[in-house]
């Protein structure tokens, strides 16, 4: 059911999916990931032996990077950000965030951009203290994030944060993100995954229903949510259809991005290089 993964790996163990992103030295939302993704979520769905879904990476370094910003240019150009639906890579994070079971990001490395979204979009979120970071960086590419960081950020740190998210583009350390409420919290790297394993094994072994509804009526708490994503799609295609796009993606990929040595540092470095 789960053995022909190339770009992830699942693991079921007492009612908990482990699922580990293993996809180059970035984990890079490349059109062969997201399309893993999006299948990995139909059979999770239906996977009634699955109670609890944890999220890992076989990279220390890197948790989920953001999208491969050539695919972003193939989209536009095939129309695809110019329908008024649910855009695609939004769809798989919401399917996430009202799945009937839990979900946990266990952020070891780096988190951005799509990666970003995709841990906020989890019913809760753990990193490694010194090692774990998230960042919206988009706006140094010159776009926004296309998977609707803005309003998940809006809503769970406050719209002042989330500008200083938004438009600072730059890594938000373990610790910082706790702080914030970006993430549930930061935990010493020695600590992480048996933190997480008990957590999750705990929840897995409680009623699959009571774990449904636990979660439904915490989601009651937030208004749907496509309208926004439908919006958010509109102001990103905008962006991504602009010529100031294209000049920072090729200036970015001819000086080392989507290159592990390239993306190492704080992506805020990136800034004045790709004025």
């Amino acid at each position: 059911m789960y053995s022909d993964f190339e770009t992830l790996a699942v693991r079921k163990s007492d009612g908990v999916a482990w699922i580990t992103f293993d996809n180059g030295e970035l984990n890079l939302l490349d059109m062969s990931l997201v399309g893993e993704m999006v299948r990995l979520a139909d059979l999770l769905e239906a996977d009634d032996e699955v109670r609890v879904m944890v999220f890992q990476s076989a990279n220390p370094d890197y948790f989920l990077s953001h999208a491969h910003f050539p695919l972003l240019q193939d989209f536009r150009d095939q129309g695809a950000y110019d329908s008024e639906e649910m855009p695609l890579y939004s769809g798989l994070l919401e399917k996430f965030r009202r799945m009937p079971k839990a979900s946990i990001a266990k952020i070891e490395g780096r988190a951005r951009g799509g990666g970003a979204e995709f841990a906020m979009a989890m019913d809760m979120c753990f990193a490694a203290e010194g090692k774990g970071m998230l960042s919206q960086m988009e706006i140094i590419i010159g776009i926004l994030p296309g998977g609707g960081a803005a309003a998940y950020l809006a809503r769970k740190l406050g719209r002042a944060r989330a500008m200083e998210i938004c438009l600072g583009g730059g890594d938000f350390e373990a610790a910082l993100a706790a702080e914030y409420g970006y993430i549930n919290r930061a935990l010493p790297a020695d600590e992480l995954d048996g933190f997480v394993e008990e957590l999750a094994t705990r929840i897995a072994s409680y009623a699959p229903e009571a774990i449904a509804r636990n979660k439904a009526a915490v989601n009651l708490m937030e208004d749907d949510r496509q309208a926004d994503f439908i919006a958010n799609n509109r102001l990103f295609r905008d962006l991504v259809k602009g010529q100031d796009f294209d000049r920072r993606v090729e200036l970015f990929l001819a000086q080392g991005g989507e290159t592990r040595a390239g993306e190492l540092a704080d992506w805020k470095n990136w800034a004045e290089r790709l004025r």
